[in-house]
C-alpha cells in the first residue's frame, strides 16, 4: 500500500522567456490595499506610492528614518493568486526632479501561504539584487531561479547610513496549475568512469530536507527549464553539468521506484501528467518503465484505493530526452502519490506538469483571457522594458473580437430559437389521456376522469408555459392566472407570519420561487434541499451560534463519497469514539462490535461566502430537529475549514433502493431466499414517514424533496427522513433543470410549486402521495414513466385549469383502494382539499395498527 503523506501542486510547462508580462504595480490593478510596509516616512510615502514610474504623493515609498546595515524595513505586496514570477524592476524617488533617495540594493522574501517566508536566492547562492545608481532610471533584474509566491517582500539593503526610497513593478504571469508542493527523495551524484562528476540534487528547492527526503516546496521540477539531452554537456547558462535534472540511482532505492508527492491549492479534473525525462541509456539513463498514481480528494481524507497505472514504451534508438505524457483518466483530487518504476540505472527528470480540467468560472474571467492573450512590453537586459510586437497585439485583439462576435451571435440565436420552442403551443392531444404505463407485475392504466362539457373548444385564458419569461414577473404571473383561489393568490411571496397563518396557508421558502432565484439559494450546499423555514429562525448566525458539540476531524475517517453538489460533498465515514464522545442516550444505532458510521456534509473550500452561511444555517435547523423519524445532526466541524456537519447514516442505505431490490412476500420469496418485503412492512414506512414528516409541519418547517430516495433505513427498518437524494448522482435522472438555473423533482411537486413556486406543507403532503406511490410500486419505475419532463410540466397546467384533463398516477396492484384514495386526496387540486400530516398520520395507524 500506498504511505504517501504529504501533498503537491502542479504546474504548466512554458517557455520561461514569455512570462514577463507586468503584474499591475504602474497600471494599478495591483491595488493600494495590497500593498503594505513595515513603516513609511510620511503619509506622502506610504507603500501605495511604491509604483514604477507614477509620480504621486512624495514620489516613491520612504522607509521611515535613516536606514541601518542592520535594518530590516520591507514593502510587501499581496498578488491575490499565485504568480510565476520572473522579474523585478525598481527606481528611486524622483518627484520631479527634486528627490535625491534611491536604493542600491535589495532582496527579497516571498510566501505562498502568508506565513512560511523563505528567503530567495541565485543559483550561486547569493541573496542580494543590485538596484539603481540613480532616482529615475528603471534598473530590471531576471530571478534566476525564477519564484512562484503569492506574497513578496522587497527589503532594502545598504552597507551603510542612507535614507532610500523604492517604486517596483514585478513582472511574470499566472501559476494557473496551483502546484504549491512536491516531495521526493533527495537527488543523488552520478560518478562515472569517463564522465565528470554531476550532481543531480534540486539546488532550488526551497522546501525542507530531511533524512534524505525533499517536502513542502518547489524548485527545479517547476522552473520551467527544459534539460537538454546530453545531461553532462556544459551550456554557458549552465552552472555545471546536470544542473536541469534531478536525478536517482535504483540501487540506492530499495523499492525500485521513486515515489513523489504532489500538493495542489484546490480540487482539480485530472486529464494528464507530463514528465520531462532524459533517455541517454548509453550512460544508463532511461524513462520510467511504468508509474501508478493514487489520489486524495482533500487533505482530510485516505488516498483512494484504485490506483491510475501506465506503462510507457522504452526506446534504445533515440537517446532524445522527451516528455512523457501520463493519462490520469479525469480523477479528482487535491493530492496526488505517484511510483515511477526503473527501467534501467538512473531515472532523471528536469520537469513536471499537470494537465486538468479548468472551471468554468476561470474561463469566464476576464484576467484568465487577460493573462492569456495580452501582450506586454518585456523587460530587457539593459534595463528598460522592450514595446511588445505590434502585428502580434493587432492579430491577437482582432481574433478576440471575431470570437466574440460569433459567442454572441451563437447565444442571440439560441435565445431565439428558445423563445420560439417554450411560445410554440404543446399540448397534450385527447388520445394522450390515457397513458399506459409499465409494470413488473402488470399493465398500470392512468385514466382521468371524464371531461365535462365546455361551451367552447378554446379556453377563455391564455396558455401559460412554465418557461415562459413572464413567470419570472410574479405580479404578471397573477394576472395570468385568474383561476387562482383568492387564499392562494393572497398569500403572494412574502415571508409567513407564523402567529397568523396555518401550516398549509404560510408558504415556508425563504426564496419566493424558482424562476428568480439561482439553484444555490434553493438548495443546500450539497446540492440537496435545506429544510425551508421562516426567515426569523435562520438570522444572523455565525459560529459562535452553534450549540452542537466539536467534534475531532481528524476521528473521522473516509469511506466512501455519497454525493456532491456545486459548492459541497455528502461523505460516508467512521466516526472513531463517536459513542463515548456523545455520551448516553445518543441516537446511534446497535454497534454490536461495529464502527459507527455517519454521513459527513462538507463545505467544499471554494465555497461563496453566501454558501458558508447556508451551511451555517442549515446546522442550525439541522440541530432543532429531534424526532426518532428524522435525520438527527449528532456533531459538527467548524472550529476550521472545511466546515462539515456529522449526521445518523443508516445502514439500509435509502428506502428507493432498499425497495427496488426486493419483491412482495411470498411462498415463492421465501423458498427461495428471495429478500422481500411484506404490505405489513410498507405500512409500517408509511407510517413512519407521516410521524416524521408531522414533526416537521408541526415546527412549520417545508421539505421541499420528500421521495423514498430521502428516506433512510437501518437494520429494523426504522425509517429517518433525510435531504440527501439530489446530491446523488444515482437519481440525477429524478431532477430536471430548467434553463441552467433550478433543479427541480417534478415528478414529485404539486402543480403550484411548479407554477408558482409556492413550497408549503401542503405542497409536502402532494410529495407524500407520490412517495406512497413509490413503495407500493416497490420503486420498480419513476412516476409517470412514460411522460416526459415537458409532459409532466404540461400537466401540471392541466392541474391549474382543472377540466379533467389531469393525469394522475393510478393505484398500485398491490395498494389497498381505501390506501389510494388517500393518495388521491393528497393530490387535490385545491390547498384546502389536501389533509394535513396529522390526519394522514392517524389514517395510516388504522391500516397498520401495530405501528
Amino acid at each position: 500500500p500506498f504511505k504517501c503523506l504529504g501533498l503537491v501542486r502542479f504546474v504548466n510547462v512554458f517557455e520561461k522567456s514569455h512570462c514577463r508580462y507586468p503584474l499591475g504595480m504602474e497600471d494599478g490593478r495591483i491595488k493600494n490595499d495590497d500593498i503594505t510596509a513595515s513603516s513609511q516616512w510620511y503619509e506622502t510615502t506610504g507603500p501605495q506610492y511604491a509604483r514604477l514610474n507614477r509620480e504621486e504623493g512624495d514620489g516613491a515609498w520612504c522607509p521611515a528614518g535613516q536606514l541601518q546595515p542592520s535594518d530590516v524595513q520591507y514593502l510587501q505586496l499581496d498578488l491575490r493568486q499565485l504568480i510565476f514570477l520572473t522579474v523585478v524592476a525598481t527606481q528611486g524617488r524622483y518627484a520631479r526632479n527634486s528627490g535625491n533617495e534611491f536604493a542600491r540594493k535589495y532582496r527579497l522574501e516571498y510566501s505562498r501561504d502568508g506565513h512560511r517566508w523563505i528567503s530567495w536566492r541565485n543559483r550561486f547562492g547569493s541573496e542580494i539584487l543590485m538596484a539603481n545608481i540613480n532616482t529615475y532610471d528603471s534598473v530590471v533584474r531576471d530571478l534566476h531561479p525564477p519564484i512562484i509566491t503569492r506574497f513578496l517582500r522587497l527589503i532594502p539593503v545598504t552597507d551603510a547610513v542612507h535614507t532610500v526610497c523604492m517604486r517596483v513593478e514585478l513582472f511574470g504571469c499566472a501559476w494557473q496549475d496551483g502546484l504549491t508542493a512536491y516531495s521526493s527523495p533527495e537527488g543523488q551524484t552520478m560518478m562515472a568512469p569517463g564522465y565528470p562528476i554531476t550532481p543531480l540534487n534540486d539546488s532550488t528547492y526551497d522546501g525542507a530536507l530531511e533524512r534524505r527526503k525533499l517536502s513542502g516546496g518547489l524548485g527545479q521540477l517547476t522552473d520551467g527549464v527544459i534539460g537538454q539531452d546530453d545531461f553532462v554537456q556544459r551550456r554557458q547558462d549552465r552552472l555545471w553539468p546536470g544542473y536541469d535534472y534531478v536525478g536517482w540511482r535504483n540501487d540506492s532505492l530499495g523499492p525500485g521506484y521513486v515515489e513523489m508527492e504532489f500538493q495542489f491549492d484546490r480540487q482539480r479534473n485530472f486529464t494528464s501528467m507530463k514528465v520531462h525525462s532524459n533517455n541517454m541509456f548509453s550512460r544508463g539513463v532511461k524513462i520510467f518503465t511504468s508509474v501508478s498514481c493514487v489520489f486524495k480528494l482533500h487533505i482530510i481524507s485516505e488516498w483512494e484505493a484504485e490506483p491510475v497505472e501506465f506503462h510507457t514504451v522504452l526506446d534504445d534508438r533515440n537517446p532524445s530526452a522527451r516528455y512523457v505524457t501520463v493519462p490520469l483518466k479525469h480523477r479528482s483530487a487535491t493530492a496526488l502519490c505517484c511510483r515511477f518504476y526503473f527501467a534501467d540505472t538512473w531515472m532523471m527528470f528536469s520537469e513536471i506538469s499537470f494537465q486538468s480540467g479548468m472551471k468554468l468560472e476561470q474561463l469566464a474571467s476576464p484576467s484568465h483571457w487577460y493573462s492569456q492573450y495580452r501582450t506586454t512590453p518585456k523587460p530587457s537586459k539593459t534595463g528598460s522594458p522592450e514595446e511588445g510586437s505590434t502585428s502580434i497585439l493587432i492579430g491577437c485583439l482582432v481574433t478576440i473580437i471575431l470570437l466574440l462576435v460569433v459567442i454572441i451571435f451563437l447565444i442571440l440565436w439560441c435565445q431565439y430559437v428558445c423563445k420560439v420552442l417554450e411560445k410554440a403551443p404543446r399540448r397534450i392531444l385527447e388520445e394522450e389521456v390515457t397513458v399506459r404505463l409499465s409494470s413488473s407485475s402488470d399493465t398500470i392504466i392512468l385514466q382521468t376522469p371524464p371531461v365535462p362539457p365546455r361551451v367552447s373548444l378554446d379556453p377563455p385564458y391564455e396558455r401559460i408555459f412554465l418557461l415562459d419569461p413572464q413567470y419570472q414577473d410574479p405580479t404578471a404571473l397573477r394576472n395570468k392566472l385568474p383561476e387562482l383561489s383568492q387564499s392562494a393568490a393572497a398569500s403572494g411571496y412574502a415571508e409567513p407570519d407564523v402567529t397568523l397563518c396555518t401550516p398549509h396557508q404560510c408558504f415556508q421558502s425563504s426564496v419566493p420561487h424558482y424562476a428568480e432565484t439561482d439553484i444555490i439559494s434553493l438548495q443546500g450546499v450539497t446540492g440537496s434541499n435545506m429544510y425551508a423555514v421562516p426567515a426569523l429562525t435562520v438570522d444572523s448566525l455565525t459560529r459562535k451560534d452553534i450549540s452542537v458539540a466539536e467534534f475531532p476531524r481528524e476521528r473521522l475517517l473516509f469511506r466512501e463519497k455519497l454525493g456532491e453538489g456545486q459548492f459541497g460533498e455528502v461523505h460516508l465515514c467512521e466516526a472513531e469514539g463517536l459513542a463515548e464522545f456523545l455520551g448516553e442516550g445518543a441516537p446511534l444505532p446497535e454497534q454490536d462490535g461495529r464502527p459507527v458510521l455517519v454521513a459527513v456534509k462538507q463545505l467544499r473550500a471554494d465555497a461563496t461566502s453566501n454558501a458558508r452561511n447556508d451551511f451555517l444555517k442549515e446546522i442550525k435547523i439541522m440541530s432543532r430537529l429531534n424526532n426518532p423519524n428524522i435525520i438527527q445532526l449528532l456533531c459538527v466541524c467548524v472550529s476550521s475549514d472545511p466546515l462539515c456537519m456529522v449526521t445518523e447514516y443508516m445502514e439500509n442505505g435509502d428506502l428507493n433502493m432498499f425497495l427496488s431490490q426486493r419483491e412482495i412476500e411470498s411462498t415463492l420469496t421465501h423458498a427461495n431466499n428471495i429478500p422481500s418485503v411484506s404490505i405489513a412492512d410498507m405500512l409500517h414506512m408509511s407510517v413512519q414517514i407521516s410521524s416524521g414528516m408531522k414533526y416537521l409541519a408541526s415546527l412549520n418547517f417545508v421539505h421541499r424533496d420528500l421521495a423514498t430516495r430521502n428516506c433512510l433505513l437501518d437494520r429494523h427498518l426504522t425509517i429517518k427522513i433525510s435531504d440527501f437524494g439530489m446530491s446523488r448522482n444515482l437519481y440525477s435522472s429524478d431532477y430536471y433543470r430548467i434553463q441552467g438555473r433550478a433543479v427541480l423533482p417534478i415528478r414529485w411537486m404539486a402543480w403550484e410549486s411548479i407554477l408558482l413556486g409556492k413550497f408549503t406543507t401542503a405542497s409536502d403532503v402532494w410529495a407524500f402521495g407520490v412517495t406512497l406511490w413509490e413503495i407500493f410500486t416497490l420503486c420498480k419505475e419513476q412516476p409517470y414513466s412514460l411522460l416526459s419532463d415537458e409532459q409532466v410540466i404540461e400537466n401540471t397546467g392541466e392541474f391549474f385549469r382543472n377540466q379533467g384533463r389531469q393525469i394522475f398516477l393510478s393505484a398500485p396492484p398491490l395498494c389497498p383502494s381505501s390506501l389510494f384514495e388517500l393518495m388521491m386526496r393528497c393530490w387535490s387540486r385545491d390547498i384546502a382539499d389536501r389533509p394535513t400530516f396529522h390526519r394522514l398520520y392517524q389514517a395510516l395507524l388504522t391500516f397498520a395498527p401495530h405501528s
